[in-house]
């Protein structure tokens, strides 16, 4: 289970470059006028062994005329409340503002650890320029330029120390852990309320390892099921708020430590984007995955087709296009307990190995079948391919210009390997690397020396 680490201040302290910065990529959008993150944005970091969620929020300001401002300041009033570790970026360019104190009020009441980085702070003797900072009361202050990345590292050394280290937890080691995700009222409590109150299953609860964490464990059919993070959604009807609240950290949290992510989607409504941001999450985490289009009962009243559903998530998530779809009413059960056979088939897949010869084999016929397109005036060759991981399947291929792989002959090698070991319900992994040359293992062996002849 990772811990989550929010980015908070008030506009244009350069929160996104440092979510950037430490994430490693360019996910968040960078630019010089204020309030271009409006919501949200969660990406993946690693440090000293560490890894973790980072999240980027929008920009905090009291009395702010955007229109967006109310719903930005419940976003990030929502991502605080779920988060391990709480940075405050101060800007050192612009100096103190009055908006900085009110969110040192605003921080004051969390429960994680704060951590205060002056940003735009790019060289040694440009740290005079946070004196100020320090009439705030504050005993340690981390100057750091995002944008260089000066800093940064002293100040990820803090803050990865400060992290809560939970080990995954390795009860029933041979259940399936699913995890059933969405966006708020498709059905998610109704169907893990309908699958744990069937009859000829064996429940119990299971503490998780993430906070107000409850797993449950079922079986159906002989096999043993591990429901992740179902608190909440078990007893969702004895809660006042009637409506739920989508929590994005949630929902990567379950991910992680699920085997399969159940996604479910309501059939009244269709397929939204949000659908497909969720979707998007546990194809990155590398989940299988399943499609469930809920409330059947209700959009087969309104006159809907179930091929229709079938095209539009095909159509909307071609990235997914390996996760079977199965169209149920968690109110009714319609087909409920097919989810599992289906859920085994996948679990199946995902655990699939293969023997290094037969995959090469795999590799050698399509290449064979088609030839790669040249690179910089050479011809691509494919020396040696192996798995080195499962869940997912994932494989490893050496070639002579990893760079020079197309995206479209990657595509190719995938659906070769798929079509030859059956594994279309399952997501697949292929990465190519460098053959680095000889191995050597030793020193040579040499043969008897040859006389020379006179």
């Amino acid at each position: 289970m990772k811990p989550a680490v929010v980015i908070v201040g008030r506009p244009n302290v350069g929160k996104s470059t440092l979510f950037n910065r430490i994430t490693r990529t360019r996910d968040a959008l960078v630019d010089d006028t204020p309030g271009v993150t409006r919501d949200r944005k969660y990406g993946d970091a690693s440090w000293n062994g560490m890894n973790f969620i980072v999240v980027d929020t929008g920009g905090f300001m009291s009395g702010d005329e955007d229109r967006f401002s109310e719903k930005i300041h419940s976003q990030v009033r929502r991502a605080v409340a779920e988060a391990d570790a709480l940075v405050l970026v101060l800007d050192g360019r612009t100096g103190l503002s009055p908006f900085d104190t009110e969110l040192m009020e605003f921080t004051r009441d969390v429960s994680c650890p704060v951590f205060y980085v002056v940003n735009k702070i790019d060289a040694p003797e440009r740290e005079a320029d946070m004196a100020e900072f320090y009439t705030l009361g504050l005993e340690k202050l981390y100057p750091v330029s995002a944008a260089h990345g000066y800093g940064v590292g002293s100040f990820l050394d803090d803050l990865v120390e400060m992290l809560p280290r939970c080990e995954e937890d390795e009860s029933f080691p041979d259940a399936v852990r699913i995890a059933v995700v969405g966006r708020p009222n498709v059905g998610k409590s109704t169907f893990v309320n309908r699958v744990l109150g069937e009859e000829r299953m064996i429940v119990s609860d299971v503490p998780g390892t993430t906070r107000d964490s409850l797993d449950s464990l079922c079986e159906i059919n002989g096999r043993s099921y591990l429901l992740v993070d179902t608190a909440g959604l078990r007893r969702k009807g004895r809660v006042s708020h009637r409506l739920e609240k989508f929590s994005a950290v949630k929902t990567l949290r379950s991910l992680d430590r699920c085997d399969i992510a159940l996604i479910m989607i309501d059939a009244v409504e269709g397929i939204t984007e949000q659908d497909i941001t969720i979707a998007g999450y546990a194809f990155d985490r590398g989940c299988g995955c399943i499609f469930l289009v809920n409330k059947w009962d209700l959009a087969k009243d309104m006159g809907a087709r179930a091929e229709s559903y079938y095209q539009s998530i095909r159509d909307s998530a071609r990235f997914l296009n390996f996760a079977p779809v199965v169209i149920i009413s968690a109110a009714t059960g319609l087909r409920v307990k097919k989810t599992f056979d289906v859920a085994d088939e996948v679990y199946s897949q995902y655990r699939f190995t293969i023997k290094t010869g037969e995959l090469n084999n795999i590799i050698e016929r399509a290449v064979r079948a088609k030839q790669p397109p040249l690179y910089r005036g050479r011809r691509l060759k494919f020396n040696y391919a192996t798995q080195i991981s499962s869940g997912p399947p994932t494989f490893v291929c050496f070639v002579n210009f990893p760079g020079g792989v197309h995206f479209s002959y990657h595509r190719y090698l995938v659906n070769a390997i798929r079509r030859e070991t059956g594994l279309d319900k399952t997501p697949l992994r292929l990465f190519f690397r460098e053959k680095t040359g000889r191995i050597d293992f030793g020193p040579k062996r040499r043969g008897p020396k040859r006389s020379k002849r006179r």
